[in-house]
């Protein structure tokens, strides 16, 4: 418990106490999220908020990786440091696209890489859990099947990033919900990834909330779409539990559905699937007269219940 407490309070600290100086920074290097016609805010914004993030993160993660074998806990520090090193891929990228801005081929091209990384380290969804007699064996489509799930769920944090305090809201509702599945499928690994993701999202909504002083921007979102991604791999996909596949699918709803619908919507209009719109369910909701502070807690509402519900079927089994 001890460690969980210190890794929780390390995150969130290091990430709001940062946040600020990060935002300087950002400004500095002109690293300024401007007014659009497809978004909603009315001044330039700062982004890199993915980097205050970043460091909460792996400040926490490393000391309660250094401190596990002290509390006498058993770790899978293969899959964890293919986490981290993976991690820094995707948030070096999003870096490079706030300040000097990357084609959307390209982004997707080092998602992949980065999957692969934590696929040489381990991190592989080699199985599937049948509920009426035992599991499915995937053999050969591990791989593709782990690219998928990883990639996917990358961009579903970075297409939802739409409103202030959204994504890191989102990530943080199905961040804590997966802790406490890993701890229940005896997943430490994950857990702390999912607690450390946990407090670096909470200590950056203070800035983020509306009204934002900062944004994530693709530091930030692809980021953490990363560390949700592939920490569920090793916290719940991996286990023998009846309910594996659904419960991920279950937290991660809104964005993956959100993600779904827009890929369909694009493709169904001949435009590219990673192309930019305003038809996400956060900008539907704003149509249909709710305000910024409004949509976005109606969003977290339908992740907290989505979440529970995991959370009762996990319990039952």
């Amino acid at each position: 418990m001890h460690l969980y407490l210190l890794t929780f309070l390390v995150a969130f600290f290091v990430t709001y106490l940062s946040t600020p100086v990060v935002k300087a920074f950002a400004s500095k290097i002109k690293a300024i999220d401007l007014p659009g016609d497809r978004k909603v805010h009315l001044l330039p914004i700062p982004r890199l908020g993915g980097l205050a993030i970043y460091l909460g993160f792996i400040s926490a993660v490393a000391g309660a990786y250094s401190l596990a074998n002290f509390y006498g806990s058993k770790l899978n520090y293969s899959a964890g440091v293919g986490i981290l090193l993976a991690g820094t891929i995707m948030m070096l990228v999003g870096l490079v696209d706030d300040v000097r801005g990357l084609r959307a081929t390209t982004k997707l091209i080092w998602q992949i890489i980065a999957a692969a990384v934590v696929i040489y380290f381990g991190v592989e969804i080699n199985f599937i859990s049948n509920p009426f007699n035992g599991l499915w064996v995937i053999g050969l489509w591990s791989i593709p099947l782990t690219l998928l799930w990883i990639v996917g769920m990358t961009n579903a944090i970075n297409l939802i990033d739409g409103l202030d305090g959204l994504a890191a809201g989102v990530t943080a509702i199905s961040s804590i919900t997966l802790f406490f599945v890993a701890l229940r499928t005896h997943q430490l690994g994950a857990a702390i990834l999912m607690l450390a993701l946990f407090g670096a999202a909470l200590g950056f909504l203070r800035y983020n909330f509306f009204p934002a002083s900062i944004f994530l921007g693709d530091s930030g979102s692809l980021f953490l779409g990363f560390i949700l991604g592939s920490s569920s791999v090793i916290g719940v996909l991996k286990t023998t539990l009846v309910v594996a596949l659904i419960i991920p699918v279950l937290i991660l709803g809104v964005p993956i559905f959100d993600t779904l619908f827009a890929i369909g919507r694009r493709l169904s209009s001949g435009k590219h699937p990673f192309e930019a719109d305003n038809k996400h369910i956060h900008h539907m909701l704003l149509r249909a007269g709710f305000n910024q502070r409004e949509a976005v807690l109606a969003i977290y509402i339908v992740c907290f219940l989505l979440s529970f519900i995991s959370l009762v079927m996990t319990l039952q089994r």
